[in-house]
């Protein structure tokens, strides 16, 4: 009975032991820091990666003392599959659960990107593959899926590509964010820009929102300079009205593929949709996505006749209306300009 009541008794005692043992693994594991120093590490978690995959960079970093405890907690809380990819910044005297807390909360580091005026939107997706922030083949893909471009409720105005729908803005991206979401920012930032008083701007000239960014888009590749725009944009617009083609470079060059740098006559006399030297009126699509000046240059033309302009080599472009003035201009400014380079040289 004795030897009953001890064996008994060092049962108890085993398993009191494990449980103060197990209380106290739990305790250093769920509130003790993983270091006595903060040591900020910036961790990658790439999409698609697992539970277990993720607890082992952790460890490897010093973020938590245990993987294979952090995988049991993750799994009890029921987050297992809710940890977002991203690259986040941490820390060492981080706890388990604050760690747990940021991966599910997707509080990601986050990059300030900044796309440029009249970039295309294989230029942005180049510059976000660039950076490391979004494939550029999975973002291409969205900007011309039907199904998407309806959700964005842009279906009737922008077709079957989101070409000149993306605004050039800063933005905040973090690695292996979702492309729709990058997409999404930057159409919400377009809306906001060409929002109703835009509209019913392009409604009293007689031209659609669609026509106003495509013209737009010409506008941005055709001059930098701020003070030129609505002159740029007067000069087109009374080329539409005389049914006049619009004779722009830039929209040639959109409609070459794998575009050399050098714009031959031979392009300039190639049918294509987007050659408006051939073709009068707009071309289908927008040849790159207009910044605000841009936008509201193309539906407030300044007031004045011109009907041509030519580049004067030096940022800037003299505009003329009759096209004597202008044959005067091009050989003063291209023709003449290069004869004279040629015989420096």
């Amino acid at each position: 009975m004795m030897r009953l009541f001890s064996k008994s008794k060092f049962f108890l005692l085993s398993v009191g032991l494990l449980l103060i043992f197990i209380i106290f693994i739990l305790f250093w594991f769920l509130f003790v820091p993983p270091s006595g120093t903060t040591l900020t590490k910036t961790v990658f978690i790439k999409k698609g990666s697992p539970l277990k995959r993720v607890s082992e960079v952790l460890e490897q970093e010093g973020i938590i003392r245990n993987r294979h405890f952090f995988v049991l907690l993750t799994a009890i809380l029921g987050k297992k599959t809710k940890i977002k990819a991203g690259e986040y910044d941490l820390h060492t005297q981080m706890l388990p659960l604050e760690v747990l807390d940021a991966l599910v909360k997707g509080q990601a580091k986050q990059h300030l990107v900044t796309i440029p005026e009249g970039y295309t939107l294989s230029q942005i997706a180049q510059l976000l593959e660039d950076l490391n922030l979004v494939e550029k083949k999975g973002l291409l893909q969205k900007t011309s899926s039907p199904a998407f471009i309806n959700v964005l409720g842009l279906s009737e105005v922008a077709g079957t590509t989101l070409e000149g729908y993306l605004f050039p803005d800063t933005y905040h991206v973090f690695r292996e964010m979702d492309p729709e979401e990058v997409i999404q920012m930057m159409v919400h930032q377009f809306k906001k820009v060409f929002g109703p008083d835009l509209v019913r701007r392009a409604a009293e000239l007689g031209i659609s929102e669609k026509e106003a960014v495509i013209l737009a888009s010409i506008i941005e590749k055709e001059t930098s300079l701020p003070e030129e725009k609505p002159l740029i944009s007067a000069v087109f617009h009374n080329r539409l009205k005389r049914n006049i083609p619009l004779q722009s470079d830039p929209t040639v060059i959109y409609g070459i593929k794998d575009f050399d740098g050098n714009l031959t006559k031979e392009h300039l006399l190639r049918h294509t949709p987007y050659n408006t030297y051939v073709a009068v009126g707009l071309p289908p699509t927008p040849i790159c996505n207009p910044g605000k000046e841009s936008l509201l240059a193309a539906l407030h033309p300044a007031p004045v006749p011109y009907l041509y302009f030519v580049s004067k080599n030096d940022g800037s472009h003299y505009f003329s209306s009759e096209i004597e003035d202008h044959n005067r201009a091009v050989w003063k400014y291209q023709k003449f300009q290069r004869k004279n380079n040629l015989t420096k040289k």
